[in-house]
């Protein structure tokens, strides 16, 4: 073999020296990203499911955090539906290895997303499910967790898991059983309970003008007490209740709606989605939209004349004649991660959480 001349025992040099160069580059790359995503693994082959999702044992659902960092009272999913299996919650780290499935509540992990997540890698056919029951406009990092979830539960009816605040559903009894509204304990108009108030909100803006033609009580923070052991007896006394969200967002429809109005005997009036989207849940005639008026002023004058018309205010709970309201809780909602997570075995990946929420 012939000696390489001067120029090209340089050019020799110079281009191994540029592919070790290129190397280097490449395996820093690599390192890097396993290094910073942990969590990201390829999912299973297709048509598999995580090795434990079977007969043999309960699915293990890891809480990755309570939601708000509050413990809640687990119930037993069969007792809801016992042609269900019942799976396994826990909230010990320790058992993340066995998981089959993790549930994050988002706001818990909303800080610094990728810190607060699984670190460690995730178990083959492991399914994450991503968790949030408050409204984009309250859920900060989303980008963050692009790539990370398998499943999404919330309030939107279009998640993977829906877990509303609240719903109708049928009587189990007969319709003669039906309590009927007391119009002679409803002694007071128009109530509304708010915890988070915030100047130059809509809902805020709203009442502001609202207050100058209808007497409103206001109960929360900065306003009247409203024990919560009182709370459904205070509020079963007022014909109306301002459920007003604090976003609005499709599908957003909280306890505010069930709960505060329609369980405590009141009338909604509705500031959130539009009126086509609380038509998906309600009645149209369970409720009043504040854009059904051309100004606060006209919604007052509708609110004073349903007050002096009986016939015309009971009209608004027909409903209640077929159906009563649902009251949405944690431990439900965890239950139903339980039985889709039983049904669905298929492995998918949600490219991007805040695409899809927002």
């Amino acid at each position: 073999m012939e000696l390489l001349g001067g120029p090209q025992r340089l050019r020799y040099l110079l281009g191994l020296l540029l592919l070790q160069l290129l190397l280097a580059v490449c395996l820093f790359s690599y390192l890097r990203v396993a290094n910073e995503s942990p969590s990201r693994f390829p999912p299973p082959a297709p048509g598999t499911i995580s090795p434990n999702a079977s007969s043999r044992r309960p699915l293990v659902i890891l809480l990755w955090t309570w939601p708000f960092n509050h413990p809640v009272k687990l119930i037993r999913c069969s007792d809801l539906r016992p042609s269900a299996d019942d799976c396994k919650f826990t909230a010990n780290r320790s058992e993340y290895q066995r998981a089959d499935a993790v549930i994050v509540h988002h706001r818990d992990v909303s800080a610094q997303p990728r810190k607060q997540l699984p670190q460690s890698p995730r178990p083959a056919g492991q399914r994450w499910v991503w968790f949030s029951l408050e409204s984009p406009s309250h859920c900060r990092n989303m980008q963050a967790l692009d790539g990370y979830f398998n499943l999404t539960m919330s309030y939107r009816s279009d998640s993977d898991i829906f877990t509303p605040y609240g719903w109708l559903e049928p009587w189990p009894d007969a319709p003669a059983v039906v309590e009927q509204v007391n119009l002679s304990a409803k002694t007071e108009l128009v109530a509304w309970a708010v915890s988070n108030w915030r100047p130059k909100s809509a809902r805020v803006k709203y009442y502001q003008e609202l207050r100058d033609h209808l007497s409103v009580h206001v109960f929360g923070i900065g306003h009247q007490s409203l024990p919560r052991a009182s709370m459904m007896e205070t509020l079963s006394r007022y014909k109306f209740y301002l459920a007003f969200e604090n976003s609005q967002h499709p599908d957003y429809i909280t306890e505010k709606v069930w709960n505060n109005a329609l369980l405590a005997g009141a009338v909604p009036v509705v500031l959130g989605p539009s009126r086509s989207n609380y038509e998906r849940f309600l009645p149209a005639d369970a409720f009043i939209h504040v854009d059904d008026f051309a100004s606060p002023k006209e919604l007052a004058q509708h609110l004073q004349a349903l007050d002096r018309d009986p016939a015309r205010y009971l009209s608004y709970f027909r409903w209640r004649e077929t159906m009563r309201p649902g009251i949405g809780s944690w431990a439900l909602d965890f239950c139903k991660a339980c039985w889709h997570l039983q049904q669905e075995s298929r492995y998918q990946v949600v490219p991007s959480i805040a695409a899809w929420f927002t």
